[in-house]
């Protein structure tokens, strides 16, 4: 499968656009959820047979990897589907006259709080797809998104916790360190039930280390071993580039046909804390019942020996 993804990819770096794609720039100039924030944002619509839906590729900081292009490419092979596009620009904070008083990429895009997931589903994809009339599928196996540096845990954090939003994920010199949580992430992903994703990293051992975040390199490696330790379909690229585009525009068109060459499915995790647990059902809605006024609380020491059981009610 990696020899066919490389060949695909390398097909699509020496063909020209051919299919082509039409271009639908926009503005959010409000949001409730990071108040103040003006987004920029650009819709890209393949140019190809009307279809009731296309499949749908969310870009943070623009139009990176030359992705839209590599995108037309594949899609004109078959290696993907026609793919709307929305390449979205970080929040600004700006005055009355314009003038930009804050940037607020970070917190948006390094927080793990869930608030972006939530921006892109609420406030985002409806205002873009409606200003460019386009529908785009809400199955998660036909969304992808990707991003670089902030952008790239911002792509990985919004599918992680949200795969009923994103199942494919493109992440390149992803910031999984100690800036706003993600150094925790790693973590996070051992302890969690793995949602049905693929998930390709791309970073370089020459990628920046701060002494106050740590080492973009090794957050990177760390991640990956977690997203195999959970289960979680998984590709790496490891090179010896920094922290910048190359690297990413190099691999994206090969992480591209590897993103597409399966459905997601839920793996199995090695957390055997979890394994007890977990069943081979798919994710469903569970409506939330009343506790029984009988039901008995129960804690435990950790070698699991009972420690305390109680009802509702006793006085003991």
């Amino acid at each position: 499968m990696k020899k066919l993804c490389l060949l695909l990819a390398l097909l699509a770096c020496c063909l020209p656009v051919l299919a082509g794609y039409r271009v639908v720039e926009g503005v959010l100039s409000h949001s409730d959820i990071y108040p103040g924030t003006v987004h920029e944002f650009v819709v890209t619509i393949p140019e190809v047979e009307p279809v009731s839906e296309f499949a749908l590729c969310v870009g943070l900081d623009g139009r990176l990897c030359r992705a839209p292009e590599v995108i037309d490419s594949l899609s004109a092979l078959g290696v993907v589907p026609p793919m709307v596009g929305v390449w979205l620009q970080p929040g600004r904070v700006v005055d009355t006259d314009g003038t930009v008083l804050r940037y607020n990429r970070s917190n948006e895009f390094d927080a793990i709080d869930g608030r972006f997931a939530r921006f892109l589903e609420c406030e985002l994809l409806p205002a873009a797809l409606k200003q460019a009339d386009v529908r785009a599928s809400d199955k998660p196996a036909d969304r992808m998104i990707m991003g670089l540096s902030s952008g790239g845990i911002a792509a990985l954090v919004a599918a992680w916790q949200r795969p009923d939003l994103f199942a494919r994920v493109f992440c390149g010199v992803g910031t999984f360190v100690a800036m706003r949580g993600g150094n925790d992430v790693q973590a996070l992903v051992r302890k969690t039930e793995p949602p049905a994703l693929r998930v390709f990293l791309q970073d370089g051992s020459a990628d920046v280390w701060n002494a106050l975040f740590g080492h973009w390199y090794e957050g990177n490696r760390m991640l990956a071993t977690a997203l195999e330790f959970a289960g979680i379909q998984s590709a790496f690229d490891w090179g010896e580039g920094g922290h910048n585009v190359v690297g990413a525009t190099r691999v994206f068109p090969e992480a591209l046909a590897w993103l597409w060459s399966e459905a997601p499915a839920r793996g199995t995790t090695h957390n055997n804390m979890l394994q007890h647990y977990l069943t081979d059902d798919d994710w469903h809605e569970v409506k939330a019942t009343p506790a029984a006024s009988t039901a008995a609380t129960v804690a435990f020491y950790p070698d699991s020996t009972l420690m305390v059981q109680w009802h509702e009610g006793d006085n003991n």
